[in-house]
């Protein structure tokens, strides 16, 4: 219960981590450029052992600073929908985005360095996207229509349509997401459930119902609260009449007169 209200509510690590992620890769980006290096070399190179330290470096290394700005912008967009929708397995599922399609990137992967934080962007795509599906959750289930809308054409690229592009690592992304959707299913906001939703339900018993008819029209009550009241006041004057007082805490109170027998008072003159 305490993971569903973390969800759903911004804070300012909303913004920020995403934030501090976008700026870490482009730090990594200046570098190179201040110091003329070039860390092509620690990206993925699959099937060879030094290629596995690519897994943990190479969301953060990119060719040029067209591939740079690609990925900029879907990066924070995603991240920041991750953080806000899915607060609590957020840190889970980009630690182990990039681990796990990175090793699968390693696995399937042509021989050459793969480089770049789309695998990770695939992955925060697919997971948003099939997250919200399975939820059936209706903010969630708008989150993946927004997603679709936006980067929809993401999915033509998972596929091999240009050497230039690893499509490895996007198919791998792709997959990766799938799964953490289908892993983390219970770890979310479910969706309100009000009374008439639940099974137990009566009709009968909804005092709320009971102002309308059977065809949806409002029933006036009001000419039935005005009788119950003319009743009560002419309840209270005929007690009154009868010498019957009701006091404060609802008790009635007998009055009673006492009369002389005046018969018996003549014979005893």
């Amino acid at each position: 219960m305490k993971k569903q209200e973390q969800a759903f509510t911004y804070t300012l690590d909303t913004l920020l981590y995403p934030l501090l992620f976008v700026l870490l890769i482009w730090l990594v980006f200046a570098i190179e450029i201040r110091f003329g290096l070039r860390f092509n070399k620690y990206g993925v190179y699959p099937q060879t052992l030094k290629g596995l330290r690519g897994i943990l470096f190479s969301p953060f290394i990119h060719s040029g600073i067209k591939h740079l700005y690609s990925n900029t912008i879907p990066l924070f967009v995603l991240s920041s929908a991750l953080f806000y929708f899915y607060r609590p397995i957020a840190f889970k599922v980009v630690i182990y985005g990039i681990l796990i399609s990175g090793f699968i990137t390693w696995l399937i992967g042509r021989p050459s360095y793969h480089i770049g934080a789309s695998g990770l962007i695939y992955v925060l795509f697919s997971f948003n996207f099939f997250k919200g599906i399975f939820a059936r959750h209706y903010r969630l289930i708008a989150l993946s229509l927004i997603v679709v809308f936006l980067y929809g054409s993401m999915f033509m690229y998972a596929f091999p349509i240009d050497e230039q592009i690893s499509w490895e690592g996007h198919t791998a992304g792709l997959i990766t997401g799938l799964i953490f959707a289908f892993i983390f299913r219970k770890d979310i906001s479910k969706p309100k459930k009000y009374v008439w939703e639940e099974p137990n339900y009566n009709e009968e018993e909804d005092e709320f119902l009971k102002h309308f008819d059977e065809n949806g029209n409002f029933i006036d009550t009001s000419e039935t609260d005005d009788k119950i009241v003319l009743e009560s006041e002419m309840l209270l004057e005929q007690l009154n009449s009868s010498n019957t007082k009701i006091d404060i805490q609802g008790k009635s109170t007998i009055h009673y007169i006492f009369k002389e027998n005046k018969e018996k008072l003549s014979t005893e003159d």
